[in-house]
């Protein structure tokens, strides 16, 4: 069973699927590939292996398909250049640990999605965008685009779009906007972690 609830959840369920079989020869299609395969072993181990368990597993693929640096400072937004070098890691490990918890506590167990990589990525700038699709036993397809750029020469995902159109970075900056305009850096690290204590229940 996949547990799915608000807008990131969402997101991230797209990305759940059975193997997918490499279908691009593009080495930005590697860390989707990747991410898939993680979360189909998470999947499958279920509630045998516990939130922490689905959290330990997780969290290495996350690292190596995520960068999540970049993702954090692209979230925050223009009060990145002003927020303290202390603050900029706190809130770049407070996304990993939201990451990593949506994913262990959505995905605890597999009914069958099949997940297929479109065998074409798009070239935008010095991004690629690797386009996707979730197939589930009963319902409609669901379209998925990850947009990935280079770091330290390997492709890294960077955003996610629900039905190649609702980016989660963008929804998270807003989302944040008014977090930091309230409480600042160190309030948007306290909402991080009260979404990733929440998502692991």
């Amino acid at each position: 069973m996949i547990r799915v609830s608000g807008l990131a959840a969402l997101l991230l369920a797209a990305s759940t699927a059975a193997p997918a079989t490499a279908q691009t020869s593009d080495p930005a299609g590697a860390p989707v590939q990747a991410l898939d395969d993680g979360l189909l072993a998470i999947m499958k181990g279920g509630k045998a292996l516990g939130i922490s368990g689905r959290s330990a597993k997780i969290a290495p693929v996350v690292d190596r398909a995520f960068d999540i640096p970049l993702m954090t400072r692209l979230s925050v937004g223009p009060a990145w250049t002003t927020t303290a070098p202390a603050d900029q890691t706190a809130l770049v490990a407070a996304i990993r640990k939201l990451t990593i918890a949506q994913y262990a506590g959505n995905f605890d167990g597999w009914s069958g999605e099949s997940f297929k990589i479109a065998p074409q990525v798009e070239t935008r700038g010095t991004d690629k965008l690797v386009r996707t699709t979730l197939v589930a036993p009963k319902g409609d397809a669901t379209a998925i685009a990850y947009r990935l750029r280079q770091n330290g020469g390997q492709w890294k995902i960077i955003d996610v779009f629900y039905q190649n159109s609702v980016s989660q970075l963008a929804t998270r900056r807003s989302d944040f906007a008014s977090v930091l305009a309230k409480g600042g850096a160190k309030a948007l690290v306290t909402h991080l972690n009260q979404l990733s204590a929440k998502a692991a229940n």
